[in-house]
């Protein structure tokens, strides 16, 4: 693990998040990181944050911006995520103050990408587990990130995950067998609201059966805990 976030600091983060949106909304102002902020969640981190619409019980994507890598203290990086997330996200319009109370707020927060190395490119499925790795396809100038929740959340297999990572980057769906291409993997720990402003679920991606969580909980097959 590179990094150790405890329940308390997850939380945190996801109740941030929804702050540092309702405040912009309010007066386009930023606010500071919280004094209280732990020493943990002052370090550099990669982020990211995703806001979901609720519609008729079930998640709509409304928002997803973030930072891939280390680059900003994760604090700083939630705040900027999640107003970014809200208001620039170029795929939806700029949410509004009053769909506060039908949106969820959803914080992942990322292990380092590293790149996954293979003698050839038909080892790529093999070597990423759906529902724990995160994926980044990197070719020429070309890039694209899907986090580990999206192929759950679509019922995709491995091979399909790389082939939508391809079209996010603007690629071509089979481009992850090409010469040139560069995969990258990473894990998080996710912390989602369970329903706007509700109880908050916390799964730690990196941890043994915490794909198979993610997956029971996609499904709804048990009482989030």
């Amino acid at each position: 693990m590179s990094f150790i976030l405890s329940d308390k600091e997850a939380i945190f983060l996801v109740k941030l998040a929804r702050k540092a949106v309702e405040e912009n909304l309010k007066d386009r102002s930023i606010i500071s990181p919280p004094t209280e902020t732990s020493p943990t969640l002052q370090e550099p981190c990669g982020v990211f944050v995703t806001i979901n619409s609720i519609e008729q019980g079930r998640k709509r994507l409304r928002g997803c911006i973030g930072f891939p890598y280390p680059t900003h203290p994760l604090v700083r990086a939630v705040i900027e995520a999640a107003i970014e997330s809200a208001t620039r996200d170029p795929r939806f319009p700029p949410l509004s103050a009053s769909e506060l109370g039908r949106v969820v707020f959803e914080v992942s927060v990322l292990t380092p990408p590293r790149l996954v190395e293979v003698s050839s490119p038909q080892e790529y499925p093999s070597r990423i587990e759906v529902g724990v790795d995160g994926l980044i396809v990197e070719k020429g100038f070309n890039k694209g990130l899907l986090l580990p929740q999206v192929p759950i959340e679509w019922g995709w297999d491995a091979e399909e995950f790389l082939c939508q990572c391809c079209m996010k980057a603007g690629l071509m769906p089979d481009c992850w067998v090409l010469r040139g291409t560069k995969i990258y993997k990473f894990s998080c720990v996710l912390a989602e609201e369970s329903e706007p402003q509700g109880r908050i679920i916390i799964v730690d991606l990196r941890q043994e059966g915490g794909g198979e969580k993610l997956k029971r909980l996609s499904e709804h097959e048990e009482d989030p805990a």
